[in-house]
């Protein structure tokens, strides 16, 4: 199941633009068709961009997509009478008419976020000042090499390869250990907490914890910004 975010001006969110979405069980989030919601795409697998109505917005949203996230998938909604007007320069990966059927959209979906993964299994990861080399097995923070173990490294390297996205204990001791693995997810716990040891007090925040669910890797300025939202919103709350 992939996750999928869809950019529309449309009241009816994505399901309107392409009604077939409805029939599928990829995780969907409905955003503005604006500039400002480019900052909520962290981690999606696709990007739908609503390209029926307004053109000139679309594109100027896909250019500005695909500057930003380089290899990103975008998939563009867009009706047969404006098809002359997409050009390659728009950066879009892939574009669906809105009378597309579920079969086909998801067969786009599949092979879109299917191309992402495995594009380059051995092209170094890059998480802000980051970079996990699954060559060398080598790991970098802001030039600096950190010393890890060996499952220190395969556990970082997953929750890098999906920045941003949540994943739960029970999936990173499946990924990381085995199905075979007798072990509790304590284990994920407390290599986590080594790896936040090696990254230092100014970056140990890359590896944020969600309660309950898990971990999720961010880039240090996100970790940043993350927990001062979190401050604010602690010192604006009403008292109990």
């Amino acid at each position: 199941m992939a996750e999928l975010a869809c950019l529309t001006s449309r009241a009816g969110g994505a399901k309107e633009i392409l009604p077939a979405l409805e029939y599928l069980a990829h995780e969907l989030s409905t955003l503005p068709l604006d500039m400002a919601s480019l900052a909520g795409l962290a981690g999606k697998d696709l990007v739908v961009i609503d390209a029926t109505r307004d053109l000139s917005r679309a594109q100027a949203l896909c250019r500005t997509l695909r500057a930003a996230d380089g290899g990103g998938a975008i998939l563009v909604v867009m009706p047969e009478a404006g098809l002359a007007g997409l050009q390659p320069d728009w950066g879009a990966s892939d574009f669906v008419l809105p009378g597309a059927g579920p079969a086909e959209v998801e067969a786009r979906v599949r092979l879109l976020t299917t191309r992402q993964e495995t594009a380059e299994p051995d092209a170094a990861i890059r998480v802000g000042e980051l970079v996990v080399d699954p060559v060398s097995y080598q790991v970098r923070l802001r030039g600096r090499p950190l010393d890890l173990t060996y499952k220190e490294f395969e556990l970082l390297r997953f929750l890098a390869a999906r920045p941003g996205r949540v994943s739960t204990r029970g999936q990173l001791l499946q990924e990381v250990w085995g199905y075979d693995f007798f072990g509790g997810t304590r284990t994920v716990d407390v290599h986590v907490r080594r790896l936040r040891a090696k990254f230092g007090p100014e970056y140990e925040s890359m590896i944020a914890t969600i309660r309950g669910v898990g971990y999720k890797l961010v880039a240090a300025d996100q970790a940043r910004a993350e927990r001062e939202a979190e401050s604010a919103e602690a010192g604006t709350a009403p008292a109990r």
